[in-house]
């Protein structure tokens, strides 16, 4: 399942690959998964999700997520309520279609066809489970996601403070005058999806934003502990 779901598996070396396993092991034995408008969930589903949610956890010390409790699955996309307050503090409220979201009370929702478009194209920059489960790294300073994570030491938050502000500040400007950016557009809408589209490019696209953003790719190499763009 994982060489046939999750094509960036065959990269790893056999070192990672062994540690994924075990991370894997834990994940599916302590997370519940439940499928949603009909849906039941399978093995497959429950291994490839695991899988890339657990590549995040390579060559870091642990807790496997520990405010994640459930993963929701849906067949494809799905209608939620949203609720934003702009600038002006007028709040507007709808109906969207997500491919997931991540909450901050034990909860993951995930689409499984974007799931599975995420993870069969390993280098198109886009890849829900990473997006959402970076979301729930973020949430594990004990705020609310903000694009702030919890770093191993404390000499690192100055320069990841600055530096993913000043990118940040960026590509708001980028977007604004319509310039194409390697970051998905949907990074400007706050620092937490900042942290989260910066994570799927990391993965997906790691040549790309090494070259085009140097030094946001070397925090989060530090952050992460992997070197994506070497494994190509």
């Amino acid at each position: 399942m994982l060489e046939q779901n999750v094509p960036v598996y065959s990269r790893l070396s056999p070192a990672d690959r062994q540690e994924l396993h075990g991370h894997i092991h834990v994940f599916l034995a302590e997370k519940y998964f439940e499928g949603c408008a009909g849906l039941a969930v399978t093995e497959e589903m429950r291994v490839t999700i695991a899988a890339q949610a657990c590549i995040l956890l390579l060559h870091r010390e642990t807790d496997y997520y520990p405010k994640l409790v459930s993963i929701l699955v849906y067949p494809n996309t799905y209608l939620a309520r949203h609720r934003e307050r702009n600038s002006a503090g007028l709040v507007t409220e709808g109906i969207q279609h997500r491919q997931g979201e991540s909450w901050s009370h034990g909860t993951v929702v995930l689409s499984w066809e974007d799931v599975r478009a995420g993870a069969a194209d390993a280098q198109d920059g886009h890849n829900v489970v990473y997006h959402e489960f970076a979301h729930q790294l973020d949430i594990e300073d004990g705020r609310l996601a903000d694009g702030s994570v919890a770093l191993p030491r404390g000499s690192m938050y100055g320069a990841w403070s600055r530096i993913l502000g000043r990118e940040y500040a960026a590509l708001k400007k980028d977007v604004a005058a319509g310039r194409t950016t390697v970051l998905d557009s949907y990074a400007v809408t706050s620092p937490a999806e900042f942290f989260a589209v910066a994570t799927e490019c990391f993965f997906e696209v790691p040549l790309l934003l090494k070259t085009k953003h140097p030094e946001l790719y070397a925090e989060l190499k530090l952050y992460y502990r992997q070197d994506p763009a070497a494994l190509l």
